[in-house]
């Protein structure tokens, strides 16, 4: 099943949009209305409450008190943290079980008004987040909510930040505008991204690719997409993942590339990497066929030197190439070394760039970009090797510290 975040600030129009989710066919499960029902008479939640804060936070009838429980605990870190330690485990468990029996193929979205602040990113395919500016929130709450514009900047002050919450998302949906905006804007969404994703992760089908090489300006953006998506990969593949990282064109700042992300996957050899081939299609990566090794580069001429495995993207709205290698191949080692060549060395940057746009001016009118990449290989065997080589000699590089493996050169 395809499994979606959605969050928002308060009032920010997120249950408009989970509502019309609904409406177009997703299964959405609702935190807050778990939230609830974990505690209603008689269950082990509102016993572990009852425990941390007294029979004071009883109704008569017998029910919480939410009133007087949330004047306990608002501006009250530490009782909160009690609080949320008690019911965001209860919620999750109910959550999980819900999404475990939704059909198969369905598009699951867990509405999580708290999904930043609780780090649950990495457990979605994709998390969205319905925006508004703040001035437009506290309106909102002035007027339907009956709130002071004091007492709603202080409930915004409580969640994320803005800045934090549009950092985790995927796909901002704005709602500054009209209901019916808001609407509009989710049916464009489930149209051409979530329904087709969902299509594909079903079926282990990767998303279309059309037309030749199209380069772009450098997209800032490009490295905090990658760790989004690493930080799920990690998640989905567990202790089979030795080493991740973000490499290719869209690694190296200011240097224009394809709009398409290019992860490395290190594992402890080729017999780990078809072990957790399923799962990483489970994640939005399905096999591309027939990629059994890279083409060998100097002083490794045998390609049985260069064996690995190449997944793709099932979301139609994110390309990727997944390149899944042994910890301390020689491919695994050139990938890593490029990418830092590149940050290093202006000339390198910019020869490289040449070679692209050369290469992307020849297959531009292509179907694919297949010969965009075969047409480099001469340049990086040829002319990239050997400057990459004297590179390393001169600085002594050796993987980045942070990745699994031991060190070495590109050629070693």
């Amino acid at each position: 099943m395809l499994k979606i975040g959605l969050t928002g600030g308060i009032a920010s129009g997120k249950s408009v949009a989970a509502a019309r989710l609904r409406e177009l066919g997703a299964v959405v499960i609702d935190a807050d209305a778990l939230a609830r029902e974990v505690v209603e008479p008689g269950t082990p939640g509102l016993a572990q409450v009852v425990e941390a804060f007294s029979r004071a936070v009883l109704a008569p009838s017998g029910g919480l008190d939410r009133p007087k429980l949330g004047a306990l605990v608002f501006g009250n870190p530490e009782r909160l943290a009690v609080l949320n330690g008690i019911i965001h485990p209860l919620v999750r468990e109910r959550a999980a079980a819900l999404a475990a029996g939704a059909p198969k193929g369905a598009v699951v979205v867990q509405d999580i008004p708290l999904l930043v602040e609780t780090g649950q990113g990495a457990n979605f395919h994709l998390v969205v987040v319905v925006d508004a500016p703040g001035s437009v929130r506290v309106e909102r709450m002035v007027q339907h909510r009956q709130m002071t514009p004091e007492q709603a900047r202080a409930r915004m002050a409580a969640q994320a930040s803005r800045e934090d919450r549009l950092a985790a998302a995927d796909v901002v949906l704005d709602n500054s505008g009209s209901k019916e905006e808001l609407r509009d804007a989710v049916d464009r969404l489930w149209k051409f991204r979530l329904a087709p994703f969902a299509g594909n992760l079903a079926r282990h089908r990767l998303a279309p690719r059309t037309g030749g090489p199209v380069l772009v300006p450098a997209n800032p953006d490009w490295p905090a997409q990658a760790e989004r998506l690493m930080a799920r990969l990690r998640a989905a593949a567990g202790p089979d993942v030795l080493a991740l990282d973000h490499v290719g064109s869209t690694a190296v700042p200011g240097l224009a590339a394809k709009d398409v992300l290019d992860l490395q996957l290190g594992v402890e050899n080729m017999a780990a990497a078809d072990r957790i081939a399923a799962v990483l299609a489970d994640a939005g990566y399905p096999a591309w066929p027939g990629t059994a090794a890279d083409n060998p580069k100097p002083p490794h001429p045998d390609r049985a030197d260069w064996p690995k495995r190449l997944h793709g993207n099932a979301d139609p709205g994110r390309a990727v190439n997944l390149h899944v290698r042994a910890v301390g191949s020689p491919g695994w080692r050139f990938a890593l070394c490029f990418r830092d060549w590149l940050r290093d060395d202006a000339a390198a940057r910019a020869d490289y760039l040449a070679e692209k746009r050369r290469a992307a001016k020849l297959h531009g009118v292509d179907k694919s970009t297949a010969g965009y990449a075969a047409d480099k290989e001469g340049w990086f065997t040829d002319y990239a090797a050997p400057r990459m080589d004297a590179w390393v000699q001169r600085t002594g590089w050796q993987p980045p510290s942070h990745t699994t493996g031991a060190p070495g050169t590109a050629q070693s």
